[in-house]
């Protein structure tokens, strides 16, 4: 069972399921990010009050999150195969798990920007900052502990979706323990993945919370 052509494929899988995580959380953060500051500033609490902006973001953040991986992932084929030329493997997978991620991402980058003291937006704003010195100066610095905190949630949330992706032939962990375990009853490779995804998890987990650890200006 446990040949080397097995063990080459669980390291493939691992390979192939970083990958996907990791790149989909930087494409991810390139959307959300911008996403999160301008539900933050136009808010009606906000720094630049927007009604209009803010209800178009807000319904597009909610309609993206109320849709399930799987299903949302079945919905973007045809924009996938478009964009990549097929449907199936890590690369396409990246895709879906970028339009999934970034509206997560966006309300959580939110969140952690509309827990900055708005004493201190007041005090730079009195010395004369606008409102991107303002965002890029005072409010991403001041969250930079609780933006570090949900990038964690964010990679363990998007390697959760990658392996979830493998019942579509998504590629990475998620597929061996589709076509192992569920398909072929080979338990023990598909136990193996299962303890492969926790690893990794944790170690993203433990990674992140020890940047912020050292970030946090309060210890």
């Amino acid at each position: 069972m446990w040949t080397n052509e097995v063990m080459m494929m669980l390291v493939r899988g691992t390979a192939e399921t970083l990958y996907m995580t990791i790149v989909s959380t930087v494409l991810g953060y390139l959307l959300g990010l911008p996403m999160g500051i301008l539900l933050a500033v136009t808010d009606k609490d906000g720094i630049r009050p927007n009604a209009v902006c803010y209800k178009i973001l807000d319904v597009i953040a909610n309609i993206v999150r109320s849709i399930p991986f799987l299903i949302l992932l079945i919905l973007l084929i045809p924009f996938t195969r478009f964009l990549i030329g097929k449907t199936y493997g890590s690369t396409a997978t990246i895709v879906s798990l970028v339009i999934a991620a970034a509206p997560f991402i966006g309300r959580m980058v939110e969140s952690s920007l509309k827990e900055v003291d708005a004493g201190v937006i007041e005090a730079a704003r009195s010395m004369g900052a606008d409102d991107f010195t303002i965002v890029t100066k005072v409010m991403l610095v001041e969250a930079r502990t609780s933006l570090i905190t949900g990038s964690t949630i964010a990679i363990g949330t998007i390697l959760g979706y990658s392996a979830m992706a493998g019942s579509v032939g998504g590629g990475g962990l998620g597929d061996i323990a589709i076509r192992y375990g569920y398909h072929r009853y080979e338990m023990d490779i598909m136990i193996v993945t299962v303890i492969l995804l926790i690893v990794l998890v944790q170690i993203f987990q433990t990674v992140g919370m020890k940047i912020a650890a050292k970030l946090d200006k309060r210890r």
